[in-house]
């Protein structure tokens, strides 16, 4: 057998003739080899990591069935080869010998030519064994690198994801910035609607991707009053008809600009820009849909923005106050709004009120980066 390296092989025997002959003999064979007197010493040596065990099966105190169950009590030793020397040749103490985990016997007196066969067979044996532990810890270790390298190429990923869902929510904003500017305190504006919305949505015990939806797509509403002429968008006083007709093409515009985009948000705020003037008994525009055929968002941000547009300030009149506000709305149940929506909404004024008063006390920055365009 042609050996990668010495083979390191421990031989228990109580007879010091015996284990000097043994030893001898498998020096000679290229092994390095450790001799332990008594079962005792021999499982004290075990930790010296040796590649065969040749263990004597009459001892006394301890003897080799008993030293061998010992050494496969212990997992890091399952696979040491173990050759028993006995004179014991009947069926039954051969039984005993594998129940304790004996991998081969040899007959007393050894043969040596029987030795070195049945040595080299078991050292062959552990050989293949230890190759296909080493393999398998090298595979779990390149699945470990690999797991890795994909764990950090997953979370860079992920973050590359959200900064782009974060750029894409901000381009959006900015867009509906632009749109609203000239009509709004802008920055708090689309702030309120869409927390309203969102609200609303939460009140509806929506799942938290629809509520974040609404909460972006809400401010969407009023993208297309970009192409309504500044004369009309902020004239002081009541609308004739023809201006009338140009302000409700607010509506139609947005959905227009908004078509056709791949982006769930973008479809949503698309359907938000053409619904939320709708009424829910029909007589809204532009399409005069009624009830539930108006689109759940189109329901909600129509409640937002209603609310939004008689607390604040505007270039026709006054901010009504909060009480009066819910009253005329409660006044419009049924016609103007979806009458379960509306009282999930007044339901709901502490939160609403809070969000008032939060955006209220909070500086625009945006407006002013704006008016440097």
């Amino acid at each position: 057998m042609t050996l990668d390296r010495a083979k390191r092989v421990l031989v228990v025997d109580d007879h010091a003739d015996v284990a000097r002959t043994l030893r001898r003999a498998l020096s000679g064979m290229g092994h390095d080899v450790e001799v332990a007197r008594d079962g005792v010493e021999a499982l004290a040596k075990l930790r010296l990591q040796f590649d065969l065990i040749l263990l004597d099966a009459e001892m006394p105190g301890m003897d080799g069935f008993e030293v061998a169950r010992h050494i496969r009590q212990d997992p890091e030793f399952a696979d040491l080869p173990i050759l028993m020397v006995t004179g014991q040749s009947t069926k039954s103490a051969r039984l005993r010998a594998v129940e304790a985990g004996v991998n081969d016997f040899i007959a007393k007196p050894c043969d040596l030519i029987e030795l070195r066969v049945r040595s080299a067979s078991l050292l062959k044996s552990k050989d293949a064994a230890d190759a296909l532990k080493r393999r398998h810890a090298d595979l779990e270790h390149a699945v470990a690198s690999r797991t890795a390298d994909l764990r950090r190429a997953l979370d860079e990923m992920v973050e590359a994801q959200r900064n782009t869902q974060a750029a894409h929510v901000d381009t959006i904003r900015r867009l509906v910035l632009a749109a609203e500017y000239k009509d709004h305190a802008v920055g708090a504006h689309i702030e309120r609607i869409g927390t309203y919305c969102a609200l609303l949505g939460q009140g509806l015990e929506l799942a938290p991707h629809q509520v974040e939806l609404l909460r972006y797509a809400g401010p969407m509403h009023d993208v297309g009053k970009i192409g309504i002429p500044d004369g009309i968008l902020l004239k002081p006083g009541r609308l004739d008809e023809t201006e009338w007709a140009v302000m409700k093409q607010h509506t139609t515009m947005g959905a227009r600009m908004l078509h056709g985009s791949i982006s769930e948000l973008l479809q949503m705020g698309e359907i938000v820009a053409l619904s939320h003037h709708e009424r829910y008994d029909g007589s809204g525009y532009p399409n005069g849909t009624a009830g539930e055929a108006i689109p759940l968002f189109g329901r909600i941000c129509a409640i937002a923005d209603v609310f939004d547009a008689l607390t604040t300030d505007r270039p026709y009149r006054a901010a009504l106050p909060n009480d009066k506000a819910y009253e005329m709305m409660a006044s419009e149940r049924g016609r103007h709004f979806d009458p379960a929506l509306l009282d999930i909404f007044l339901s709901q004024r502490a939160a609403v009120e809070a969000t008032q008063r939060e955006l209220q006390e909070r500086p625009p920055a945006i407006p002013d980066a704006l008016s440097a365009w």
